[in-house]
């Protein structure tokens, strides 16, 4: 992808096309999603079982759709991650549930402790080593996070922000910079946060039987539709 200039900056046009780029893919991915949840759902409530090769490939089929807005996040972070980091496209309720800039990955084992009743000693055991192991692996990135944070506030990228507010000469290409090196560790930081949750739930489908999976990944998804209906409902009834 293109950028602004040889410092790795972006020009305004080049990130607002990618942002409404990302949208535009976003809003044919929910109705996906929307699909699948209903699948999913289907998949439990069917009075004859389905086949464990019917229901490892509809698992298959949700995480490899996961896996896609993952790719096209990625490609919309080199572009513009300040988006990606508060994103024009989710509400301020959805806001609410992000860690850098997408569900922490712990959740996943809030959801197959709600939905899974019939785990054996075995599953119960692999399930929480991997608790414990994702646990420890988000503590690095909770750290970058705050540095991150801390850096915002740093004394010369502020002074670099007010010589480029009073519109000074170069002022501006050298906040672009200053940013440089910031742009660069937001973009890596997203970049294992999403490695993080996506191998946190292709270990747990694995860890389950294919039905178990179907009942996670049903609430999965279902908690993130529900999310979205709740933040639109709330914007649309705060706008009238």
């Amino acid at each position: 992808m293109a950028t602004g200039s040889t410092n790795g900056t972006l020009s305004a046009s080049t990130s607002g096309s990618n942002a409404g780029t990302f949208e535009t893919f976003l809003e044919s991915w929910l109705v996906r999603q929307e699909h699948y949840l209903d699948e999913l759902l289907s998949a439990q409530r069917a009075s004859d079982d389905p086949s464990d090769d019917y229901l490892r490939d509809l698992n298959a089929r949700v995480l490899s759709h996961y896996q896609q807005y993952y790719e096209e996040k990625s490609k919309a972070a080199q572009c513009d991650v300040f988006s990606v980091f508060s994103p024009p496209w989710f509400t301020p309720l959805e806001h609410a549930f992000l860690w850098i800039a997408g569900f922490k990955p712990s959740l996943a084992f809030r959801l197959v402790a709600e939905v899974v009743f019939d785990l054996s000693e075995e599953q119960i055991r692999r399930i929480t080593g991997l608790k414990e192991e994702t646990r420890i692996e988000e503590r690095p990135l909770d750290d970058e996070l705050a540095r991150i944070q801390e850096s915002l506030a740093a004394p010369p990228l502020l002074a670099a922000a007010r010589r480029a507010g009073r519109g000074e000469e170069g002022a501006a290409a050298n906040f672009n910079f200053v940013m440089g090196p910031l742009r660069t560790a937001m973009t890596t930081l997203v970049g294992n946060a999403d490695s993080l949750r996506t191998s946190t739930s292709a270990r747990v489908v694995e860890i389950l039987t294919p039905p178990q999976s179907v009942r996670f990944l049903a609430a999965a998804t279902l908690l993130q539709v529900r999310i979205r209906f709740w933040g639109l409902k709330i914007e649309a009834e705060r706008r009238s």
